[in-house]
C-alpha cells in the first residue's frame, strides 16, 4: 500500500546500521530546501524605537532570503506556523478602514502555507474567514486537528480547500508535505465557537501517514502548540516526520546571541537552533521556532536523500534590525499597511481620557498573579458598567466584577500622568464585551475563583482582577482547595476558612464574554448571561471619564493595591496584615499580597 514507506524504513535501518551507499539503497540525489519561517506576528507592524522588527523591514528581509536560496540553487519554502493577527490598535485600524492590513502583509512575504493559531480566532469564525479570504487565495491555512463543519463560513473555505489538514508543496520536482495542528486549548484561550478541537497525535498522524500514501516522502509538521516542549513530547509519538516548526511560544533559538537582536543580547536563549528530538522512528527531527513580532526570519537549510532521509541541516534566525542588510523598508508595505496603522495610534494617542496621579500596573507577571491598582481600575469599571446598564436590560445589577489577567495586554506600568484613549487599546485590546451573569451561587462563585487561581504559579492568564470583594488564597493548598475567605464589600461572608456560609447570597457578576462562555476554563457551565454591548476597553475609558471625572487618584488605587487579594491560611487566629514572600512559588516571591489569618 505505502510504495515510499518501506523504502524510506529500510534506509533508516540502513542508515542506523552505517550502510548508506551499499546494495541496500537506491542512488542517492540530494534535494536542497531552504525552510523560512516565522510564528506570532500578532499584527505587530511597526518597528520599536530602536528599529527592531517591524512588517515592512521584515517583507524586504525574507524576501531578499527568498531570492538567496533561489540563486544558490535551493527551493525555499515559507511557512507561517500561527497568530497571524492579534487584537489592539493595529487591528483596531482594519476594522475601522475595512482593510485587513495584516492580509496585506502575509501576501508580500509569500508564505507556502499559513497554519491557524489561537489568537486568529479571537474575533470568532466570521472574522477569520472574512481575513482568510482577503490572503492570497493560493495559500492554504492548516490545521489537522480542528473540524470546521459546525462553522458555515469556515467549512465553505475547507470545502474549497482554503482551509486544509495539510498541504503538498510541489516545487522544482520535489514534493514537500506540511501537516498543521492547533493548540487543543483553543476553546478555553480564544472564541472559536462552534470549531471542533480535537486531539492533536491521532490527527497529525493520520494525515503524515495519508501524505505518504500518496508517494510524499518529506514531511514538515507546522504546529501552534503554545509552547516548543509540547512539539518536542508530541515528536516523540509521531513517525514519518522529518521536521518541525513551532509556534506560540516565542522561544529565542540561536547559536550566536551576538546575532540576535540588541534586546536579546542579554538573554538567555532558550536553546540552540534547531533543537533536535527524536521520532517514533528512532529518527532525530530538528524542531525550529522564532520569537515573534516579526523580529526574526527563521532560515533552515536542510538537505534530504531520494529516499525522503534527511541527511543534513544547518541554520540560524536572522533578526530585523534598521541598519542591517536588506531590511529598508518595503515601500509599499510601508505606504499601505504601516502608515495607516501608525496614522490610527498616533490619533488614539492625541485623545487623553484622564490623569493619573500613580503608576498604573500592567505589567504581564503581576496581573497574571497578584492584585494590581491596574487592575482593579479595570474590575471596577467592569462592575461600575454592569451597575449602570442593568436598569436598561431590566437585569439584576451585579455585585462583584472580574476580569482575567491575561486579557490585561499592555505588560508595563503607565506613567503618572495623561491617560490616553492608545493606553485603554494597549491595555484591552481584545474588544471582548462586558456582560452580567446571573444567579451564582456560593458554591459556583466558590468554583469560579479555584478556576482563578488554580494555576498562580504558573503565571497563567485564569488569575482574575476583582472588584466588590476581598478575597483570601491559601496558596500552600492544593490547586482547588485555595480560596479562604470570600467578603463582599457591605461586609457579607461568602466563604470562611474554605467553606461556604450557609444563607450565602446569590448575585450577579460583572465579567467579560469570553469568560462568561467559559474561556480561560471559568466553570460558568453555560448559565444564560446578558451582553451590555460595551467592549472593555470602551468600559474603562467611560469609567475613568465619567466616574471618576477624568482623574486617577492615589488614594483611590494606590500604587500597592487595596489588600482586594490577600494570602491567608486556615487558621483561627488573626494577624496584622504584612507583605510576605508566598513560599518561593514561580514568580510569586514579590507579590505584595497582604497576609492574615481567616477567623
Amino acid at each position: 500500500m505505502f510504495i515510499y514507506q518501506p523504502l524510506k524504513r529500510v534506509a533508516l535501518v540502513a542508515a542506523s546500521l552505517g550502510l548508506l551507499g551499499t546494495q541496500l539503497m537506491a542512488p542517492v540525489q540530494a534535494a536542497s530546501f531552504t525552510i523560512f519561517h516565522n510564528n506570532d506576528g500578532e499584527s505587530k507592524l511597526t518597528p520599536s524605537a530602536s528599529g527592531e522588527g517591524g512588517a515592512a523591514s521584515f517583507v524586504t528581509l525574507i524576501n531578499s532570503l527568498q531570492q538567496e536560496a533561489r540563486d544558490g540553487g535551493r527551493i525555499p519554502v515559507t511557512i507561517s506556523s500561527g497568530d497571524n493577527f492579534l487584537a489592539g490598535t493595529a487591528f483596531n485600524a482594519s476594522l475601522q478602514d475595512g482593510i485587513f492590513y495584516d492580509a496585506l502583509v502575509l501576501n508580500a512575504i509569500g508564505y507556502d502555507a499559513i497554519v491557524l493559531g489561537n489568537h486568529d480566532f479571537d474575533f470568532g469564525p466570521n472574522v477569520l474567514a472574512d481575513f482568510i479570504n482577503a490572503v492570497d487565495p493560493t495559500v492554504p491555512y492548516l490545521s489537522a486537528n480542528l473540524d470546521f463543519s459546525g462553522e458555515a463560513q469556515l467549512q465553505a473555505l475547507v470545502n474549497t480547500g482554503r482551509i486544509a489538514k495539510s498541504t503538498i508543496i510541489e516545487k522544482d520536482g520535489e514534493r514537500l508535505g506540511i501537516v498543521g495542528a492547533t493548540t487543543t486549548l483553543l476553546s478555553t484561550v480564544s472564541s472559536p465557537r462552534n470549531v471542533v478541537v480535537n486531539e492533536v497525535l491521532a490527527a497529525v498522524q493520520a494525515e503524515i501517514d495519508a501524505l505518504e500514501a500518496q508517494g510524499v516522502n518529506k514531511i514538515i509538521l507546522a504546529s501552534h502548540l503554545q509552547s516548543i516542549n509540547e512539539e518536542i513530547s508530541l515528536v516523540s509519538q509521531l513517525r514519518g516526520v522529518d521536521l518541525v516548526i513551532a509556534g506560540g511560544g516565542s522561544e529565542l533559538l540561536t547559536n550566536d546571541i551576538a546575532t540576535t537582536l540588541p534586546s536579546d543580547q542579554g538573554s538567555t536563549p532558550f536553546g540552540p537552533y534547531p533543537l533536535l528530538a527524536t521520532n517514533a522512528d528512532g529518527v532525530q527531527v530538528p524542531v525550529v521556532t522564532t520569537t515573534g513580532e516579526y523580529r526574526y526570519v527563521g532560515r533552515l537549510e536542510v538537505e534530504f536523500d531520494d529516499n525522503g532521509l534527511l541527511t543534513s541541516f544547518n541554520g540560524n534566525p536572522v533578526r530585523v534590525l534598521a541598519g542591517d542588510a536588506n531590511t529598508t523598508p518595503d515601500p509599499d508595505i510601508l505606504a499601505n499597511a504601516v502608515a495607516p496603522v501608525q496614522a490610527s495610534q498616533q490619533a488614539l494617542a492625541q485623545n487623553v481620557i484622564g490623569q493619573s496621579e500613580v503608576g498604573l500596573n500592567g505589567v504581564r507577571s503581576q496581573v497574571r498573579t497578584t492584585e494590581t491598582n491596574f487592575g482593579n481600575l479595570i474590575a471596577d469599571s467592569l462592575l461600575w458598567t454592569g451597575q449602570q446598564k442593568a436598569g436598561e436590560f431590566g437585569i439584576e445589577a451585579p455585585v462583584i466584577a472580574l476580569h482575567n489577567g491575561g486579557g490585561i495586554r499592555n505588560d508595563s506600568v503607565l506613567s503618572p500622568g495623561n491617560i490616553t484613549e492608545l493606553n485603554s487599546f494597549d491595555a484591552l485590546p481584545f474588544g471582548n464585551f462586558v456582560s452580567v451573569v446571573p444567579g451564582i451561587d456560593g458554591n459556583k462563585l466558590k468554583a469560579l475563583l479555584e478556576n482563578a487561581v488554580v494555576r498562580v504559579e504558573f503565571v497563567d492568564g485564569r488569575f482574575a482582577q476583582i472588584a466588590g470583594f476581598q478575597f483570601g488564597i491559601d496558596l500552600t493548598a492544593e490547586p482547588g482547595q485555595r480560596v479562604v475567605d470570600v467578603t463582599l464589600d457591605d461586609g457579607t461572608q461568602i466563604i470562611s476558612n474554605g467553606q461556604v456560609l450557609p444563607g450565602a447570597p446569590t448575585i450577579s457578576i460583572a465579567t467579560i464574554d469570553f469568560l462568561a462562555r467559559g474561556g480561560d476554563s471559568y466553570p460558568f457551565g453555560g448559565v444564560p448571561f446578558t451582553n451590555l454591548g460595551v467592549t472593555n476597553q470602551q468600559s474603562l475609558a467611560n469609567y475613568i471619564q465619567q466616574e471618576l471625572g477624568g482623574t486617577i487618584t492615589a488614594a483611590r488605587y494606590p500604587a500597592g493595591g487595596s489588600d482586594r487579594i490577600f494570602a491567608t491560611t486556615r487558621s483561627e487566629t488573626e494577624t496584622v496584615p504584612e507583605p510576605t514572600a508566598l513560599l518561593g512559588l514561580v514568580a510569586l516571591g514579590a507579590l505584595g499580597l497582604r497576609q492574615r489569618r481567616s477567623a
